[in-house]
């Protein structure tokens, strides 16, 4: 038994050890093996079970003469030598064997050549059920054609099987006037937290659209935005960016209702919205210190209903461009556009019945799968609530390319970039709709570290490495195609989830979990190749604990790092290591969503807020913390200090510096003035704000993903002194990358 589940294990790539948070190395146990994979659906705990699993696993391979997909990775320009392998029964080898490659682009001639096998030495060998199967590699040099081919196997003049052959670049895109060396800064904004004069009490996409032509005009060569992942408009307290229903679509309170054609054009809308009671309501929702979800999307679904209702854009006899439009949207929308619309629509009618829908395991049986004959007979009968929200995505994609489009006409040298979120909920639309992808029963989480020493859980299921491969890949490049649609950069949040994710078994503590490992360099290729494809940047987030191997992959493949001057420090003395010293392919930054604000930090705001909500749970824990927090500040200081940036009016002495503007600024300018090609501020550090964006390892405790912004677009835009700053980090980076003026 212990042999089958170590093989089986191996298969399923389950690590046997990892190098842990304290640098030391650490075993995966047989137990932990063991219910990772009883999460994947292996019998463990019955040996003829499992034992008949793997041989029907094993024979399945081995009469499917191709893999599914072979990835490919190609210098530009040049002819590449790739190596196909293939199974063939011993009964069915002779005869003549021909291959085809048929390009993505149909009117280019297939590649074709023939095959010998009398004469070639099989790799590998194996008996099935009375047969011999035999394992050969197919050498072929292809030509520099990037993109998505198909590659088929021919015997006798018969098609004996079809795959997909994906060739795809070594690197990912980088814009030219970052690769000729331009360094730039931009803000990284919560999305809702934006205020304005405009918006119905949560940041918008007209707000997106507003807040880059400003910076843009102050120097700013780009605007960074938190997971805009497609929520719950049924569920709007369900707000964290970071679990969402699904990553291929997008969040529709960030709709600016205003800005509909189709609300532009309905008086009854207009009149509703423009009535007294109305406004007095988006008054209260805008002056609210956090987002008010449900009063937000309250207003914004029951306006939008009315102005889709009465556009019907969906209805068959609408042929208005406008309605062509939407009808082609939802066509190329396909299944996925359908999943999370019936998902979104189906939500809403449960709720209207007093149940407590929060996500399809709470559902009645009949509904629990999107393939339910019972869900398409509801859809059918509630088209219009479909076609609906199916209509709202419409309406956010047409208002983000709005925005994108304002990024790139007012010159930015990236515009908007994304972030891709590392999986989605488990009550989510796509785990509903597409559970096969995934590992329904697992979590992806992380082992025991300092800040965790019983691990973390996530409550992310995570994709079946094995079923992505099995399918070609095809969830992963619709996840890339989508979120790198109208950006110029996507970061990719945990980036070692490339290579590896820590699955955390069901009812299980983190710590009984083991590292799964997927197909790194496919899954760097088909990066690669979208980000070529949409000219767009990728930064990989690679805080933590990074594997020696990624350290090499990921700046190789073209992907810029991510670093936080807090965490950037001296392994002899711990001193602050100069953002000089920085590597250039990177993206730097004082502050992020998941840490202190400049002044919360340096007040310890951030550990007294942790003292009161049991984060830190002893006294003796919490003075460490401030001692320890004492002494980094000094050490800033005298890094500043000895940079020779730190103005005259600041305190050398960390016991006597409060955080100040001047102080706040010159920490702005010392990360301008260093060697990352990307510096991402905060505007909670430009407003000089002490309230975190979100606190890890809390839910209900704090108010996370909520806070907004202390002041307005408009009035950020009027301060003189904000535009100093501004105007001082654009010369800055000019300076940093040796274009002084």
């Amino acid at each position: 038994m212990t042999s089958l589940i170590q093989e089986l294990a191996t298969q399923k790539k389950i690590a046997e050890s990892y190098t842990d948070a304290w640098g030391k190395p650490a075993e995966i146990s047989e137990e932990s093996k063991k219910l990772v994979l009883k999460a994947m659906g292996y019998a463990v705990d019955d040996p003829d079970e499992l034992a008949k699993q793997v041989a029907s696993e094993e024979k399945l391979k081995w009469t499917t003469p191709l893999e599914p997909v072979y990835v490919e990775r190609i210098g530009e320009g040049v002819e590449a030598s790739i190596k196909i392998r293939f199974r063939v029964a011993k009964s069915k080898s002779e005869g003549k064997f021909k291959y085809r490659i048929q390009f993505e682009n149909a009117t280019r001639a297939p590649l074709e050549g023939e095959v010998t096998l009398y004469d070639k030495e099989p790799v590998e060998k194996k008996f099935i059920d009375g047969e011999h199967y035999f394992e050969y590699e197919l050498q072929i040099t292809v030509p520099a054609i990037l993109g998505y081919h198909t590659i088929e196997l021919i015997r006798n003049g018969d098609s004996l099987a079809k795959s997909s052959l994906i060739i795809a670049p070594m690197q990912c895109y980088k814009p030219d006037a970052i690769k000729n060396g331009k360094k730039i800064w931009g803000p990284s904004i919560q999305l809702y937290a934006l205020r304005s004069e405009n918006n119905w009490g949560v940041g918008d996409f007209g707000d997106l659209a507003n807040l880059i032509e400003h910076l843009s005009a102050w120097g700013a060569g780009f605007v960074g935005l938190n997971p805009i992942h497609a929520l719950y408009p049924a569920n709007p307290e369900s707000a964290s960016p970071y679990s969402p229903s699904s990553r291929r679509w997008l969040n529709v309170a960030y709709i600016n209702v205003e800005d509909v054609p189709e609300y532009i054009n309905c008086s009854e809308a207009r009149n509703i919205v423009a009535s007294d009671e109305f406004q007095n309501e988006l008054r209260a929702l805008r002056a609210k210190e956090y987002v008010d979800y449900t009063g937000v999307l309250k207003h914004k679904l029951r306006i939008l209903r009315i102005v889709f209702d009465k556009a019907g854009l969906h209805h068959k006899s609408n042929n208005t461009p406008r309605s062509k439009q939407f009808k082609v949207f939802f066509n190329e929308g396909g299944d996925s556009l359908q999943q999370i619309a019936i998902y979104d629509a189906l939500q809403q009618y449960l709720y209207n019945q007093g149940e407590n829908a929060w996500g399809w395991p709470a559902w009645e049986e009949k509904f629990r799968k999107y393939s339910n004959p019972e869900v398409m007979n509801w859809a059918h009968d509630h088209q219009d609530d479909v076609y609906f929200y199916a209509y709202l995505q419409f309406i956010a994609d047409e208002q983000l390319a709005k925005a994108d489009w304002a990024a790139k006409h007012t010159g930015m040298t990236l515009g908007i970039y994304r972030d891709l979120a590392v999986g989605v909920s488990e009550g989510s639309a796509e785990l509903w709709a597409n559970a096969e992808m995934y590992c329904p029963k697992a979590s992806v989480g992380c082992p025991p570290d300092v800040l965790g020493p019983n691990g973390q859980n996530w409550g992310l299921p995570p994709f079946d490495p094995n079923k992505l491969y099995a399918a070609a890949y095809k969830p992963i490049i619709d996840l890339y195609r989508s979120n790198m649609k109208w950006c110029g950069a996507l970061r990719i949040d945990h980036a070692m989830s490339l290579l590896r994710l820590w699955w955390v078994p069901p009812k299980e503590s983190a710590s009984k979990g083991a590292y799964i490992y997927y197909n790194v360099d496919d899954m760097l290729g088909i990066l690669a190749l979208e980000s070529v494809r949409h000219k767009c940047l990728v930064i990989g987030e690679d805080l933590g604990t990074v594997p020696e191997i990624m350290k090499k992959k990921l700046p190789e493949a073209g992907i810029y790092s991510y670093k936080i001057f807090f965490f950037e420090t001296s392994k002899t003395d711990g001193g602050y290591i100069s953002p000089k010293d920085y590597t250039a392919q990177a993206m730097s930054a004082l502050t992020t969503h998941d840490m202190p604000t400049l002044k919360g930090f340096w007040h310890c705001e951030d550990l007294k807020l942790g003292r009161r909500l049991g984060v830190y749970k002893t006294d003796e824990i919490m003075n460490k913390l401030m001692t320890d927090r004492l002494v980094a500040k000094q050490r800033i200081l005298d890094s500043l200090n000895g940079h020779g940036i730190l103005p005259q009016s600041v305190n050398r002495n960390a016991l006597y510096c409060g955080m100040s503007t001047e102080l706040n600024h010159c920490m702005q300018l010392h990360m301008c003035l260093g060697n990352c090609a990307i510096f991402s501020t905060q505007l909670e550090d430009w407003l000089e704000m002490d309230k975190p964006v979100n606190i890890p390892g809390t839910s209900t405790e704090y108010p996370n993903w909520r806070r907004k912004l202390s002041r307005n677009i408009n009035d950020i835009f009027s301060n003189p002194n904000l535009e100093a700053l501004a105007r001082r980090m654009t010369a800055a980076r000019e300076q940093a990358s040796g274009n002084k003026q």
